[in-house]
């Protein structure tokens, strides 16, 4: 195949094209929240809360769109060029698989993981009365259960629903900005997932009390087919380009405590030449000198 890279004839054409070049730390992940041919209303509202809780890095389409995601992925990798989205949620129903969420990303706009999740249990924003988290608050994530580190498919889904909703990547952080809490349970077959707002509360020291309040939305979700990349593709997918490795140094080492130890190496040092504090301590007798001279001092003859 031979690309044709055409010049932009305007300077939005340009910039949107720049927007979409390769570079070494690549933008946040934007996710796109699709809704199947025949998805009911438990599905849609599904949708609208995860859209709600992703804000503004995703883009929610309100048509319906007949496809079929573990058949045909073209549709999904379509949209995934057109909205520059490399994360994805689809959601439908039907008598065979109620209630169904499939989450998956991209990877050079084709399909790596996909999972379907059946959903048994919802309750939306709109059900917890309590007061909201503002949009773009970045969540802190919480997983629980042996099996997200056991199982391969669950340590897989670990690995999806971090990149789903980490959000953007941030130089420091805030005691005041941490504010929400996504947990996530994997016990007996079934993942829970609940979110929590963070409130700070007097304690009488610097450290301040915590409690959470549920805020909605919670899943109980189930987990059914799964559609997983090949190591050796999984492995291209996390190659980092050369420049965003860390460079070795060298005689710099680290104990088990963080403590950094460097060695520096030097020429011998004569001693004897040593600028030293001048005292009269320290000045040699006349005896001391005759002895380094060989233990003979020529004396002055007395003048007649």
């Amino acid at each position: 195949l031979i690309y044709c890279y055409r010049k932009p004839k305007t300077k939005r054409a340009k910039r949107f094209l720049e927007k979409r070049e390769p570079k070494l730390k690549e933008n946040t992940k934007n996710a796109m929240l699709i809704k199947g041919g025949n998805a009911n209303l438990t599905v849609t509202e599904v949708l609208k809360d995860i859209y709600a809780v992703k804000k503004p890095f995703a883009v929610l389409y309100k048509k319906k769109n007949i496809t079929r995601p573990f058949e045909d992925q073209t549709s999904l990798e379509f949209f995934s060029k057109k909205s520059d989205c490399s994360l994805f949620l689809f959601g439908s129903h039907n008598k065979k698989r109620p209630n169904n969420l499939i989450i998956g990303r991209m990877f050079d706009y084709h399909v790596l993981d996909m999972i379907e999740l059946g959903i048994e249990k919802f309750v939306s924003l709109k059900d917890v009365k309590n007061s909201k988290c503002p949009e773009g608050t970045k969540p802190m994530l919480i997983f629980a259960g042996d099996m997200f580190d056991v199982n391969e498919e669950y340590r897989r889904l670990k690995s999806l629903l971090i990149d789903f909703f980490r959000g953007p990547s941030v130089p420091s952080i805030r005691l005041a900005g941490l504010e929400y809490v996504l947990h996530f349970t994997a016990v007996d077959g079934k993942i829970y997932m609940r979110s929590y707002k963070v409130l700070l509360k007097k304690s009488g020291c610097k450290i301040p009390r915590i409690e959470l309040e549920e805020m909605g939305p919670s899943l109980d979700l189930v987990m059914r087919r799964t559609h997983l990349a090949s190591d050796d593709l999984y492995k291209l997918s996390l190659k980092q380009p050369k420049a965003l490795k860390p460079k070795k140094k060298k005689n710099i080492s680290h104990d088990v405590f963080g403590t950094t130890y460097g060695r520096i190496h030097m020429q011998k040092q004569d001693l004897g030449k040593l600028q030293t504090r001048k005292m009269k301590g320290l000045k040699k007798r006349p005896a001391e000198k005759s002895a380094e001279d060989g233990g003979f001092s020529p004396k002055k003859s007395k003048s007649a």
